[in-house]
């Protein structure tokens, strides 16, 4: 049985549980541990699937095809590995569970009720990854923050646990906020406090105690947060304020947050911390040799989590190539072809990001034929795939009112369509083209050249497809098929072999870039970037961009 650290939080919210947990993993791998991390979310969707990306953020996509909360991106990020459908749950999950058990009478008519059915199901999941001898410590972070009403069946899962486990095989983590009140010029620990005493009355004892805060909190702070919540001195860790969450590994390093763990677990069996590659990647994040401005054209730009795997992916392909990626975000509603001039203007790079639905989709193909018209580096995941596909048929085909069936169900030249086994499909939640799929590479593609290979296989989220009616008119007028499905023929990647970059993906590629590997496609992007860069410089001033050399 591996041993379990359940990670809590409390005062507010996004104080970065995710990151913690994934922090204290990364160290624990790095001690020679096989650890994993958990997401239990207390809402009532079954999954992030449905939910619209200005409430939650991005839906992250696992190998295995589940849909996700984002932080599942974190861990396989931090920890370069891959995690499952057994990785995300959520109360909706749990509660169909158990209704459908009721319904196959499996409770044998006994009433059921949170406790102890519910709790049952979830102390069950929270275990489940433990139990095939795969990892030697599994996290658990608990979504929401102490005392939220929807959150009370987890923290008594955990309150059981505790009770039910060996001590050394139960650990919490409980994060929380120190705030700093400028007006007085004092960091307060009331907040702290409440929170501890807030999941104490629920039963559950935090063993370490991990503070946000804006200012270093001393040693008086520590003892007197250690003697009112009830842990040891050394078990407060500081949890400052960092530039990027790739530094929070090294922070939580130098304060012992380990070293605390696998003393209270009692593992004595672990190796001094390799994290030389990790640390490698920070130095050339914090240090970059050039800088390329990227244009990500998207239409929920206002929450930036809703990308938060493309921009994970800019920053390790960024420090591959010790460039600095800023990233400018441009709504694709408000470009027309009147203004993609000064929309797009100093642009390195263009990249096209997914989505669903009508609203934004004629400024996404401006900005498409801006970038193929004037050799920008372009790059267009999944809905931007498709619509430099629609761009290209309707500006070089001659085909006027090519488009998708997702906007226009009864158009002419319907270049996207909707792919066959989605048609009969009714239900939304978990129906599209979900999880890791093979791709056949076409020799001396320029796709080939980037993975370093002709067979690979990504990550989907779609229903609509290129349709391949059109392939032979689209290959003829230089648009290749430079990626394709095995078993289906969908057409999974397009190009055009005489821009510097114009690649068009149906999957998602950042969904599977990690410090460690981060994706090819990306640092192939970043490359082209910098060399338009460079030629850009060098048109308008080249005295400078000579001395520059």
């Amino acid at each position: 049985m591996a041993k379990f650290i359940f990670v809590t939080g409390g005062v507010t919210s996004s104080l970065g549980k995710g990151i913690i947990a994934a922090s204290l993993a990364k160290l624990l791998q790095a001690r020679g541990l096989r650890a994993t991390i958990q997401k239990f979310d207390p809402y009532i969707n079954v999954d992030p699937g449905t939910l619209n990306p200005y409430e939650h953020g991005e839906c992250y996509v696992t190998e295995d095809g589940a849909e996700t909360d984002l932080d599942l991106g974190h861990y396989e990020r931090f920890l370069n590995i891959y995690t499952s459908q057994a990785n995300n749950v959520t109360t909706g999950r749990i509660y169909q569970t158990v209704i459908n058990k009721e319904r196959e009478g499996a409770y044998l008519g006994k009433t059921v009720q949170v406790i102890p059915h519910i709790t049952d199901e979830i102390k069950r999941r929270m275990l489940l990854l433990g139990k095939d001898d795969k990892y030697d410590v599994v996290l658990t972070e608990i979504g929401g923050t102490v005392g939220d009403i929807e959150g009370l069946p987890f923290i008594e899962a955990v309150r059981q646990l505790q009770w039910e486990l060996p001590e050394e095989d139960c650990l919490v983590v409980h994060l929380t906020l120190i705030p700093f009140l400028r007006a007085a010029k004092e960091l307060k620990t009331k907040p702290t406090q409440h929170s501890v005493r807030l999941l104490s009355e629920n039963g559950v004892h935090p063993d370490i105690l991990v503070c946000r805060t804006e200012e270093p909190l001393n040693n008086d702070i520590k003892r007197k947060i250690a003697q009112f919540c009830n842990v040891k001195p050394e078990a407060v860790i500081e949890a400052a304020d960092a530039s990027t969450i790739y530094e929070v590994p090294l922070m939580m390093l130098r304060e012992k947050l380990d070293v605390i763990a696998l003393k209270k677990m009692k593992i004595t069996d672990y190796n001094e911390p390799d994290l030389n590659r990790w640390k490698g990647f920070l130095d050339k994040l914090k240090y970059p040799k050039s800088k390329v401005t990227i244009g990500l054209i998207g239409k929920y730009i206002e929450l930036q989590d809703a990308y938060k795997s493309i921009l994970e992916s800019f920053i390790h392909a960024g420090a591959m190539n010790e460039c600095k990626v800023q990233v400018v975000n441009v709504h694709s509603e408000f470009i027309s072809n009147e203004n993609v001039g000064e929309k797009l203007d100093g642009l390195d790079g263009l990249l096209v990001a997914p989505g669903f639905g009508h609203r934004g989709i004629e400024g996404k193909i401006v900005a498409v034929r801006y970038a193929r018209e004037r050799g920008l580096p372009f790059f267009g995941i999944c809905l931007g795939m498709q619509m430099a596909v629609i761009e290209f048929g309707r500006n070089v085909l001659g085909l006027a009112d090519a488009h998708s069936t997702e906007m226009d169900p009864h158009n002419n030249n319907p270049v996207i369509n909707m792919m066959e086994e989605q048609k009969k499909i009714t239900k939304m939640g978990g129906t599209m083209r979900l999880g890791s799929y093979p791709c056949i590479l076409k020799e001396g593609s320029l796709s080939a050249e980037i993975y370093g290979a002709t067979e690979i296989a990504e990550r989907h989220r779609h229903r609509y497809e290129f349709n391949n009616d059109y392939l032979e008119q689209y290959e003829n007028a230089g648009m290749i098929a430079s990626g394709v499905n095995p078993e289906t023929g969908l057409v999974e990647i397009i190009e055009l072999p005489n821009h510097p970059f114009f690649i068009g993906v149906q999957y998602h590629p950042e969904l599977k870039s990690t410090v460690e590997n981060p994706a090819p496609l990306f640092v192939h992007f970043i490359a082209a970037a910098k060399k338009y860069n460079e030629k850009r410089l060098s048109v308008k001033n080249p005295l400078l961009h000579s001395e520059m050399i």
